[in-house]
């Protein structure tokens, strides 16, 4: 390219093309996250780019300006100028006659604009309206409707609208409740406690399969809840499964087992416990009874857990309410974010798991940069629904150094210290 200048502050960005096999895994999206990265690691200012806007001639009567202006208000929906808006670009110009044959543009097209925020210039210093540079995280969180369902893809096709609903807001992470999938234990031709639970841990391996499809699909980490896995020895373990938008996977064992959990199904309690590495940074799951014992979060933080998901499944508000006070505790403590979520309803003819109550919740720290009363985001109780926030990670780091207390930091590890006895 004759129009390159190594030295210059804009990046051009030249037509994406999806082959048709592989839409629906919002590959642009993500080539437009790498070069939106690549501007921000080269101090580039912006990207500009040319774009069709294809479904201009199916609106006549529209001029282009008021073409454009209804795009932009969703009221229509433009294969091109409506992903170019959903990536944070802006129109700059209207450009006439840029490709005179393109009849479903009328010949129309825009230029747009994404401008790099944390530019600086080349004496150090950012735009004026940018303080300091902040990483914000985006999470999500399932209330979870307990209902019946008649086989493993109906329970997927549940989980794909509601994934498909938060990653439409650029979430990062989405979390599932405990046992989400507990309704197909009504499919077991055995309706003793024991026998269903091993037959609910029959569709597990297909379920993870199912999920890493949709985390790589709408790109976006998913912590799958929990679901009951079956070891060679006959040992059922409650099992949280983190799928990662790039198509791997870990997974996190409940450690305590409740007493109806051992006394009705049989479950163990597992001897694991790992900080899962992501693309935002590092995060934990403790599943429902776990997030009441200080030591593991504690365990965690000490390995640079910054946000802890907690997918839980209670029946009653005290059995919640354990949960959650624990929860907002853990964030305290460890100076990191908690999300929190379970499932709602009634489940009949499946026995421990007949009523549900749950109220999905996102907790920080307590102190002046965080919300007075410490809790980010809450749900309707008790009400299917989905909860999205942004958490903040630089505050995590301000916190940490600058708080009104620094928990972290003022432990006396000359009198006391926590270590993790593995199992041999």
């Amino acid at each position: 390219l004759d129009t390159h200048d190594p030295s210059a502050d804009t990046l051009y960005g030249i037509d994406l093309f999806v082959h048709p096999d592989y839409r629906g895994l919002r590959l642009g999206r993500r080539l437009y996250d790498a070069r939106k990265l690549l501007c921000e690691e080269k101090n580039l200012r912006r990207i500009i780019t040319g774009g069709r806007i294809p479904g201009f001639s199916k609106h006549p009567e529209l001029s282009v300006q008021q073409y454009i202006n209804k795009v932009r208000n969703g009221e229509i929906y433009d294969p091109v100028l409506s992903f170019q808006l959903a990536n944070d670009f802006h129109v700059r110009k209207v450009l006439r006659s840029y490709i005179p044959e393109d009849e479903d543009s009328r010949s129309y097209a825009t230029l747009l604009e994404w401008i790099n925020i944390y530019y600086e210039d080349s004496e150090g210093r950012r735009d004026s309206y940018l303080s300091s540079r902040k990483s914000v995280v985006r999470v999500g969180a399932v209330q979870w409707q307990m209902r019946r369902f008649h086989s493993m893809e109906d329970v997927a096709e549940q989980m794909e609208y509601f994934v498909d609903a938060i990653a439409g807001y650029n979430a990062d992470f989405v979390l599932f409740p405990e046992f989400f999938n507990g309704p197909l234990m009504v499919n077991s031709t055995d309706n003793h406690p024991s026998q269903a639970i091993r037959h609910l841990a029959t569709y597990t391996e297909d379920m993870i399969t199912a999920v890493c499809g949709l985390a790589v699909a709408y790109n976006i980490n998913i912590i799958a809840g929990s679901m009951p896995w079956m070891e060679e020895d006959g040992t059922i373990k409650n099992i949280s499964y983190i799928c990662r938008r790039d198509g791997t996977w870990a997974s996190q064992e409940k450690i305590h087992i409740t007493p109806d959990e051992k006394a009705y199904w049989g479950l163990k309690g597992g001897d694991r416990l790992s900080v899962f590495e992501t693309d935002i940074g590092k995060v934990g799951v403790l599943i429902c009874y776990d997030v009441e014992f200080p030591e593991l979060s504690r365990v965690l933080a000490e390995q640079g857990m910054k946000i802890l998901f907690v997918p839980f499944w209670t029946d009653t508000r005290n059995a919640y309410l354990r949960v959650r006070r624990c929860a907002q505790a853990r964030a305290i403590e460890n100076e990191c974010y908690v999300v929190i979520t379970g499932s709602v309803g009634n489940l009949p003819r499946v026995e421990n798991m007949d009523i549900q109550y749950s109220q999905a919740a996102m907790f920080s720290p307590s102190d002046f940069s965080f919300p007075h009363d410490a809790v980010i985001a809450e749900a309707t109780p008790n009400t299917e629904m989905t909860l999205v926030s942004d958490l903040d990670m630089d505050l995590l780091k301000e916190l940490r150094y600058q708080g009104s207390v620094q928990n972290f930091r003022d432990r006396r590890l000359d009198l006391y210290r926590i270590d993790w006895l593995k199992r041999t």
